[in-house]
């Protein structure tokens, strides 16, 4: 058949959207690209015997004039008195600097101070010539080009152009320096033409903290902030930034259960501030918090097993687009954006436009990533000879196995062998087969992946209008074989001056996606892992070789993981557009205003589909493919024919209007005192809409069509269709009012103090407590130290403290203090509409309330060699949200109260040094730790936990983190026959009759850790040889506990691997003084699960099985160092970039999650994993080589 040349609807759909993206780009670059001369500014001062910091002050106010000058040149500058009324600033600076030994010059609103170079009269002159740009290509104006030991010199043009003339001498060296920038030196050969690319120097700390509502000098910031630039965190071969965090920000806690590609992973910013709400931060985007795709209730997000492959607010978001990432952490932080920023904000900055020629710059990035293999030394399973040994052990032991296993390997051909099915000779030959069969499950399931990224920017613009646009594609593949995730996006960002007083901002921000995974139910890698690999996945023709298994219903039905993978599939398709739009108006020098709207927009549709010869469709058909099931009133088919479609539709909309008035005033004596502050409105709306169906008798592969299904020849499935034949349908509005105000105060720089307030009022609450507005405000400080005299030392950049307190809050998402009905549809019982109850009212909940203390101490020396700073906390939660059982003849079995407190401490270190700096050698040394005490100090219910909270970490104890579980006391193994012994006070039972179960679960168990890391960080260090750069990042976590992957699964049948534990067991006395792996026949009932005590003493344990598993000693370290990033990347010099008309040329080669050193014990099981959830993907080793280019 002639292949059609007509794209499949849903590529089509990707390509138009594409093409739409691309015109609006390249529309408005096109009206981007004017420039305009810039105007004659003047100034008017009155200064007598002014300090250089004030000049240059009172010139910014007037001017908006950005200047650039060393350390040096503020303190050599002598007093400066003028006074000049409407004059021109060139003017101005000439009669103030020049007399006393300064120059300057101006370009693009861009003023360099300097000190003035007087020119040696030279007996022979050379010239020399060239352009010096930095490391994106950008020209550099006001770059010093000295001539090392002499005073000869000059300054870079607005092009980055110089020229130099040159006396005679043997050795001539150029010098190449500019603020904020590495200074660079050249050997001088007689070449014509030297180029030059600076690069920033890493140590430096970055002079504006951004907060989303504010840009604050860092100077005078007073809260809590980790700021980093993108491009130092950012890992090869990543798509979300969020993936890049481990061990990078101090007092965030970083966890990751599963490798697959786009999961996203769990953070913690200081701790877990409330007990059943949403423990994730809030993302920010350029000022504009995110809204998530899809609502996920923050039971799932808070199970720390729980694996999110749907994506965040920023999971749409490329990388490459984002310049730098602010963390707030305190309440004076996070106060402006009120309740929902409890659990910390994360403001994401992205990249804006320039003042020079468009720069096009393409970034690539193309990874290959290993997939795992039974060799890995840390995978700890049976062989195939090994496991039909242990099958033959527990065979020729008698081992009680469960009626209807599944009848495979060793235990499958002696079945047969017994019934007379098969011969001795043919049974003997079928076990020599399967010993030496080995089935390679990872290979099967499993494989190495090549996945790649592409980014195209341009950027420039006029002092007027500068943007910056980019579209992106990334296709990331999956080591799991079928799991993938493609992304299309799209970014713009425009910014212009309208007039002097007048300026405005565009963003556009959209994404494209799709992605691919196994059905849950499959779920390959635990499948590798726990099925026996004498299970053939082939028969003898290289046709996919069945066996019979059970799983829901009592028939056994044909089953191959192969099979299933083929016919089923889980894909999701989304698409999101941001737009914001900034509109600032200067009414005078010290007060100004901004509007700023935005709107968002995303679609999430997620269909999982099992195809009519899957093991699944069997099983609700009741029959074999191809075997048409059973009709009339005994059928118990749900499913007769075709296979199932789910279907899951989300819609989110959201706007924010916010209006703010900004005010920066300095006044007294030589404008020491400085008053800024901010007071503004803002109004925001989300609306969430989803749909979920599920449908049966789907045929995908014949036109996607249903069948026609005779429902009196299925009730089952009538009954069925009766339960299922409407959707399932979410409609949310959130309205959100809000008011807010912050104001500060600073005397020169030695110290400021500054309060925020916000107060949020939504339609979530209604008319009693809860519908009072929540006040959240803050207070806090800094000191400069160093500006004093006393402290003033060539050796100390800065010295500076932090002092904050203030008060955040969180409201529960689905409360309500008024009942909520749900209508329903008339009833066709009693012919009437019915309703039932939703929503329980809840009129005395309240606000939960964080209180936050936070000091910190920052300081710098011997010229930036060596930066430290250092924070302690202190947050103290009260009335936290708390479930309640009570009595189910309310209509509900749980209530909400306000009954827990909760408080977290901690202290966190950064330290970045420079060992070494020399010549063209350069040594950097970066680390960070964060230590973290979280601690419930309400006593729970007497008899609100169960036996499962407390051994999987979900009950709350008083005196214990959040998520602390316990475990049985393992005493050791029976010499009499091998069974685990416990200490669970068998011999003193009494002592626990009538007591709560919170008593007896607390005396009888152990608490053995939590699964939450208290400490993490990093250790970084990057080498610098000429235009090679050396990288290697280590992150660490400690603290946390995992247990082991379980050893006992209730009975072990034939189609399970077994661990080569079991190869170590106990098999006769005396062996329990070397193994504690007992006898595998030990299964015994626990005294509690019957007899006298039953209704006296709360269920301990069903058996002793169980309790090995949940056994104090089955608890390991969950502590790990891992090599995250190891980079080596090569930067083409200058001659050879002028000879091919480019800008940059970098090439990298890097690996990513190279190795994890852990405790030995975890042998296939990564330190986040529980040992009882489904085996999860590990970070898999990748190599990335990289490109990134620009003209």
């Amino acid at each position: 058949m002639e292949k059609s040349n007509i794209l499949p609807p849903r590529k089509r759909k990707k390509a138009d959207g594409m093409k739409r993206f691309c015109l609006l780009v390249t529309f408005v670059l096109m009206a981007s690209l004017q420039a305009v001369c810039a105007q004659n500014v003047r100034v008017t001062l009155h200064l007598q015997d002014a300090d250089f910091e004030e000049f240059i002050t009172r010139i910014k106010q007037q001017t908006r004039y950005t200047f650039f000058y060393n350390d040096q040149v503020a303190k050599a500058v002598e007093p400066i008195t003028v006074n000049r009324e409407n004059a021109l600033l060139e003017e101005v600076l000439r009669e103030s600097l020049s007399p006393k030994g300064f120059d300057f010059s101006i370009e693009d609103r861009t003023v360099i101070i300097k000190k003035a170079e007087v020119p040696a009269a030279q007996p022979q002159e050379a010239v020399v010539r060239g352009k010096v740009t930095d490391k994106d290509g950008y020209p550099l104006p006001g770059v010093t080009v000295l001539l090392k030991g002499t005073g000869l010199g000059v300054v870079t043009d607005a092009a980055g152009n110089y020229l130099l003339r040159l006396p005679e001498a043997e050795d001539i060296r150029l010098l190449f320096s500019f603020v904020g920038m590495k200074t660079q030196e050249v050997v001088y050969a007689g070449q014509q033409e030297i180029n030059v690319t600076l690069h920033e120097e890493q140590t430096q700390m970055d002079e504006v903290v951004v907060t989303g509502y504010q840009v604050v000098d860092r100077r005078k910031n007073t809260s809590a902030v980790t700021s980093v630039k993108a491009e130092d965190v950012m890992r090869p071969g990543v798509t979300s930034i969020d993936q890049m965090l481990e061990g990078q920000i101090p007092d965030l806690m970083f966890t990751s259960n599963s490798g697959e590609v786009g999961v996203v992973p769990k953070l913690r910013i200081r701790g877990t501030s409330t007990l059943i709400g949403n423990r994730e931060p809030l993302w920010v985007i350029d000022g504009i918090v995110q809204q998530d795709p899809v609502n996920i209730s923050p039971e799932e997000l808070n199970n720390p097993d729980y694996i999110n492959r749907i994506g965040n607010a920023i999971a749409g978001l490329n990388p490459q687009d984002i310049e730098r990432l602010d963390v707030l952490k305190d309440a004076a932080a996070t106060a402006l954006y009120g309740a929902k920023a409890a659990n910390g904000v994360i403001v994401i900055t992205t990249k804006k436009g320039h003042v020079g020629k468009p720069l096009i710059t393409y970034n690539t990035n193309l990874s290959y990533k290993v997939r795992p293999h039974y060799t890995d030394r840390k995978i700890d399973l049976m062989n195939s000879k090994e496991r039909m040994e242990f099958s033959k052990y527990l065979v020729n032991s008698n081992y009680r196995f469960p009626d209807g296993m599944n009848m495979v390997g060793y235990e499958g051909l002696a079945a047969q062998l017994y019934a007379g099915q098969i011969s001795h000779d043919e049974f003997a030959r079928r076990v020599q087969y399967l010993e030496a069969l080995n089935t390679d499950w990872f290979d099967l399931l499993t494989e190495n992946a090549f996945s790649h990224q592409h980014t195209v920017s341009i950027s420039g613009g006029s002092e007027q209008v500068r943007y910056y646009s980019s579209v992106g594609y990334a296709k990331d593949n999956d080591v799991i074989k079928g799991n993938n995730n493609e992304r299309y996006t799209v970014a713009l960002n425009l910014n212009a001056d309208l007039s002097p007083r007048i300026s405005t901002s565009l963003g556009i921000n959209g994404n494209i996606s799709s992605r691919s995974y196994t059905q849950d139910e499959i779920a390959p890698l635990d499948y590798a892992y726990k099925t026996s690999r004498t299970i053939p996945a082939y028969d003898e023709e290289g046709k996919y070789a069945f066996y019979q298994r059970s799983k829901s219903s009592l028939n056994k039905y044909n089953f191959n993981i192969l099979n299933e993978i083929e016919n089923s599939s889980y894909e999701q398709e989304g698409t999101a557009f941001n737009f914001n739009l900034t509109l600032n108006a200067k009414f005078t020098d010290w007060l100004n205003a901004s509007v700023i709207g935005s709107y968002g927009t995303s679609t999430t549709d997620i269909e999982g589909w099992w195809g009519e010869k899957s093991f699944h469709a069997a099983e609700l058909r009741q029959s074999e493919y191809g075997t048409a099931p059973a009709k009339g009133k005994d059928s118990k088919s749900t499913l007769p024919f075709g296979g199932e479609l789910n279907s899951k539709k989300h819609r989110n909309n959201n706007y924010m209007v916010r209006v703010q008035l900004n005010l920066n005033k300095y006044f007294g004596e030589d404008d020491r005192h400085n008053l800024t502050g901010g007071l503004g409105y803002e109004i925001s709306s989300t609306k969430y809409k989803a749909m979920e169906s599920t449908f049966r008798g789907y045929y995908r592969d014949r036109g996607k069509q249903f069948s026609i299904t005779p429902l009196d020849d299925y009730p089952a499935y009538k009954k069925w269709l009766e339960e299922h034949a409407y959707p399932s349908i979410k409609d949310d509005l959130t309205n959100l009012l809000s008011a807010y105000a912050t104001l500060s105060y600073s005397y020169g720089n030695r110290f400021t103090v500054n309060a925020n307030a916000r107060i949020d009022g939504s339609n979530k609450f209604g008319d009693q407590s809860n519908d009072k507005l929540l006040p959240i405000w803050s207070v806090s400080a800094n000191y400069n130290l160093s500006d004093h005299a006393w402290c003033r030392r060539d050796w100390i950049d800065f010295l500076t403290l932090k002092l904050s307190f203030g008060y955040q809050g969180n409201m529960l998402e689905g409360q309500s203090p008024v009942m909520i009905i749900n209508q329903k549809p008339i009833d066709q019982l009693y012919n009437e509409l019915v309703s039932e109850l939703a929503v329980y009212p809840n009129p005395n909940l309240r606000w939960e309330k964080t209180s936050s203390l936070n000091s910190g101490l920052a300081f710098s020396v011997l010229d930036r060699r060596i930066q430290m700073e250092a924070s302690y906390y202190y947050k103290r939660t009260k009335d936290a949200f708390l479930s309640k059982t009570i009595s189910s003849v309310n209509g509900m079995s749980e209530y909400v109260v306000n009954s827990g407190t909760l408080t977290n401490s901690g202290f966190s270190l950064a330290a970045t040094l420079v060992p070494v700096e020399i010549r063209d050698f350069k040594w950097i040394l970066a680390t960070s730790y964060s230590r973290i005490f979280n601690k419930m100090e309400t006593l729970p219910g007497a008899n609100e936990y169960e036996l499962n909270n407390f051994l999987n970490g979900t009950a709350l104890v008083k005196g214990k983190p959040v998520g602390t579980f316990y475990s049985y006391k393992f005493i050791g193994l029976s010499p009499k026959d091998g069974s685990p012994l416990f200490d669970d006070m068998g011999e003193r039972r009494a002592d626990l009759e009538n007591l709560t179960k919170y008593d007896v679960y607390t005396t009888v168990l152990t608490p053995t850790g939590s699964r939450e890391p208290t400490m993490s960080g990093n250790l970084s260090n990057t080498f610098t040889y000429k235009n090679w750069r050396l990288n290697m990042n280590l992150a660490y976590s400690l603290g946390s506990k995992v247990r082991m992957f379980q050893l006992f699964t209730g009975t072990f049948i034939p189609e399970q691997n077994v661990t080569k534990e079991f190869v170590n067991r106990w098999q006769k006395t005396g062996d329990e003084r070397h193994t504690d792996i007992p006898n595998p026949d030990c299964y015994e009932p626990h005294w509690s699960s019957g007899g006298s005590f039953t209704g006296k003493i709360p269920l301990i344990a069903s058996n002793n099985q169980d309790m090995y598993n949940y056994g104090d000693h089955r608890v390991v370290s969950g502590n790990y160092l891992k090599c995250s990033t190891l980079s080596l990347t090569y930067e083409f010099p200058t001659e050879l970039l002028q000879r091919w008309k480019l800008s940059r040329l970098a090439l990298s080669l890097s690996g990513t999650n190279l190795f994890t050193v852990c405790s030995p014990k975890l042998k296939g099981q990564t330190p986040q994993q529980s040992g009882f959830a489904k085996v999860e993907l590990t970070d898999r080793p990748a190599y990335t080589f990289g490109l990134n280019i620009s003209f």
